[in-house]
């Protein structure tokens, strides 16, 4: 793909939205609209007991609660995802973890965003103090990890990082 024509339509404080006009694969011209996100870290945190940390948050872009693994932005600095996952962790849980396993990554929504957002698994878990940032209203729930993959399954939690989050991590954990 060839980018013919680029004109930002907005900046803020985490996106930048482009009015693109392309060169697609097939040799036709496209007009899109881009959202350039700098993308996330998330974390399926297991402890000894094959407990999830799950975060009850609220969100307001959709006006309700939503049970979510912990999980954060990216800063233009995080050539390592995994640093900013160890971060997220601790701020949002309270919790570190000494073994961290990669899931891989996501692209949350190809046709408009920009954003990928990396996946891990992290055990071997202590427990601390959560370290907030404002505007953050989260409930920290651990929650039987075969519990929250049926959770997942039948859509009680929607949220699309963690369900694949849970999926892919249900391959090391022992469900016994």
């Amino acid at each position: 793909m060839t980018t013919l024509e680029s004109r930002t339509i907005f900046t803020g404080r985490v996106i930048k939205l482009n009015q693109e006009k392309v060169r697609l694969p097939d040799n036709t011209v496209d007009d899109l609209e881009i959202v350039y996100h700098p993308g996330g870290a998330a974390i399926v945190a297991v402890n000894n007991n094959n407990q999830v940390c799950l975060l009850h948050q609220y969100r307001h872009a959709v006006g309700d609660w939503v049970w979510e693994i912990p999980a954060g932005m990216l800063e233009q600095d995080d050539s390592y995802p995994v640093k900013r996952a160890q971060q997220e962790l601790q701020e949002e849980s309270g919790c570190t973890a000494k073994q961290w396993i990669d899931l891989g990554n996501i692209q949350t929504s190809p046709g408009i965003f920009t954003e990928k957002v990396y996946l891990f698994l992290a055990t071997e878990i202590s427990y601390g103090e959560q370290r907030l940032e404002q505007g953050e209203v989260i409930e920290v729930r651990w929650v039987d990890f075969s519990k929250a993959l049926q959770q997942a399954q039948d859509g009680k939690i929607t949220d699309a990082k963690t369900c694949i989050a849970l999926f892919r991590a249900a391959r090391f954990i022992n469900s016994s």
